[in-house]
């Protein structure tokens, strides 16, 4: 026994009018022209000479191919005839982590230093005044409470 499908319902039309038509699929761009090729009279460049670096350094021109100038660690340089040892960059100065530290260090006295000026300053301008007060709290302490 064949089945047959079930009914499509119809779809719901729009009462302002007949239904839009399905859109029309937009054919493709149409093609850029390109530019005339060059005139064979002109010779292409040619490759490096042989025993030629790059402008960068890292690679060297052997006449079939370019191989790194340097080895895998940095240790050895190509100079166009051997393998010679990488010259050694300049040693750091190390100031990073030294000079932060020497900085907290001076930034730590200068303030003791002002701390101190300041203490002898009010002691030599308030020195009575601080003595009374003392003196004032010995006494209170010394005495009986009611």
């Amino acid at each position: 026994m064949s089945e047959t499908p079930p009914p499509v319902p119809p779809e719901p039309q729009d009462p302002s009018g007949p239904p839009e038509p399905p859109a029309q699929p937009t054919p493709p761009p149409a093609p850029v022209p390109q530019p005339m090729p060059a005139p064979q009279s002109q010779t292409p460049a040619p490759p490096a000479a042989p025993g030629r670096f790059s402008p960068d350094g890292f690679w060297w021109w052997d006449g079939a191919a370019w191989r790194p100038a340097y080895s895998q660690d940095r240790l050895w340089r190509w100079n166009g005839q051997a393998w010679v040892p990488t010259a050694a960059a300049p040693p750091r100065s190390g100031g990073g982590a030294g000079l932060a530290i020497g900085l907290g260090i001076g930034a730590f006295i200068l303030v003791v230093i002002v701390v101190a000026i300041i203490v002898v300053a009010i002691l030599g301008f308030m020195g009575n005044a601080i003595a009374n007060v003392f003196s004032n709290v010995a006494a209170a302490l010394g005495s009986p409470t009611p």
